[in-house]
C-alpha cells in the first residue's frame, strides 16, 4: 500500500509511520522539516510536487500547529487555524487533480468540536457549543468533507488527549507527579477525555480497513475521567507527598485564553461510533493505560 500523510513527524504521525514501516508499506510524508528519504518514506515540503498521475491508497491528514505551542496571541491563533484548514484545503485540491483519487481521507479533528458542555456525555451526534476550539474544528472538518465530491470516503477523527510515555500531553501532566506533587487544575471537576496513543493508531488502521465506515469518530477511551479523577489514578503510579491543586486564576495568568479553552473546561466524550463499528480498545481505562505507560 502507498499512503500520503501530513503531520507524519508529529506525536501521532511518527507512531503511525513506524507501524506502516513494520508492515512494509510505502509512505509519502508532507512535513515542514527538510528530511532525507528512507527506503519506505519519501518526504516532501509541498503538495505541488506530487504529479497528477500519482497513486495513493489513502490519505491521513494529521497536520496542525500545537495548541499548546505558544501563548494564544492573535497571530498564533491564526497559525493554529491556518495550519489545519489551509493544509486540509490544499489536500482536497490535490485530490481533485489526481487522475485516480485515493479511496479514503482520514482527517484529524478534535473533541474541541463540541465546545464546553459540563457533565453531558457526548457521542458524535452531540450538538456543539460555540467557542474558538469549536469553530476551529468545525471549519477543519468542513474542509475535509469537500473531498467527498471526488468520490473519496471521509472519516473525521475527533481526537481526545493522546497519552503515551515519550511525548504529547503526558510529559507536562506527569511533571509535578515526578517531583512528588499531586495536582489538578482549577476545580478539578472538568472532564478529561483521553486515549492511549496505541489505540489511536489501532483506530486509524481500523478505519482504513473497514471501507464501509465514514463520518465522525470520537477517538477517545470509553471511560473519560475528571481532572481530580486523573490525579487519583496517577497517584497509584507516582509516589507523591503533597496535593497542591493549581487555582483557576493562576492558570489564567500563566497561559491566558488557552487555560479557559483547554485546561479549565473539558468535554465528557465517548466513542459511540467506533464502539458501534466493533472496535475494541486496548486500554479502555485510565488505570490500564497508565500501567502500560509507566512500566
Amino acid at each position: 500500500m502507498h499512503y500520503l500523510v501530513t503531520g507524519g513527524t508529529g506525536f501521532i504521525g511518527s507512531a503511525l509511520l513506524a507501524t506502516w514501516h513494520e508492515a512494509g508499506h510505502q509512505v509519502t510524508v508532507l512535513t515542514r522539516q527538510a528530511k532525507a528519504d528512507t527506503r519506505r518514506c519519501h518526504y516532501i515540503q509541498d503538495l505541488g510536487v506530487i504529479p497528477d498521475d500519482a497513486h495513493f491508497d489513502a490519505v491521513v491528514n494529521l497536520a496542525g500547529a500545537s495548541l499548546a505551542g505558544a501563548r494564544w496571541s492573535a497571530a498564533y491563533k491564526r497559525e493554529i487555524v491556518d495550519s489545519r484548514t489551509g493544509t486540509t484545503h490544499a489536500l482536497v485540491e490535490l485530490l481533485g487533480r489526481l487522475k485516480q483519487p485515493p479511496e479514503a481521507l482520514l482527517s484529524a479533528s478534535a473533541i474541541g468540536y463540541y465546545g464546553h458542555q459540563a457533565d453531558q456525555a457526548l457521542g458524535e451526534e452531540g450538538s456543539p457549543v460555540p467557542g474558538f476550539s469549536q469553530q476551529l474544528c468545525q471549519r477543519w472538518e468542513e474542509e475535509a468533507l469537500l473531498a467527498q465530491q471526488f468520490g473519496v470516503r471521509v472519516c473525521r477523527m475527533r481526537f481526545g488527549v493522546v497519552l503515551d510515555r515519550d511525548g504529547g500531553a503526558m510529559q507536562e501532566m506527569a511533571r509535578p507527579f515526578r517531583f512528588g506533587v499531586a495536582n489538578w487544575l482549577g476545580s478539578g471537576k472538568q472532564w478529561l477525555s483521553w486515549v492511549h496513543r496505541d489505540d489511536v493508531i489501532a483506530a486509524i488502521l481500523y478505519l482504513l480497513e473497514h471501507r464501509e465506515l465514514s463520518g465522525a469518530f470520537n477517538i477517545t477511551a470509553p471511560e473519560p475521567v475528571t481532572s481530580r479523577g486523573f490525579c487519583q489514578v496517577m497517584k497509584h503510579y507516582y509516589r507523591t507527598f503533597i496535593t497542591a491543586p493549581v487555582p483557576a486564576p493562576v492558570m489564567r495568568v500563566l497561559v491566558g485564553e488557552m487555560a479557559e479553552e483547554l485546561l479549565l473546561n473539558g468535554q465528557r466524550v465517548v466513542p459511540t461510533a467506533l464502539s458501534n463499528a466493533g472496535f475494541e480498545f486496548l486500554y479502555p481505562t485510565l488505570d490500564s493505560a497508565l500501567a502500560a505507560i509507566t512500566r
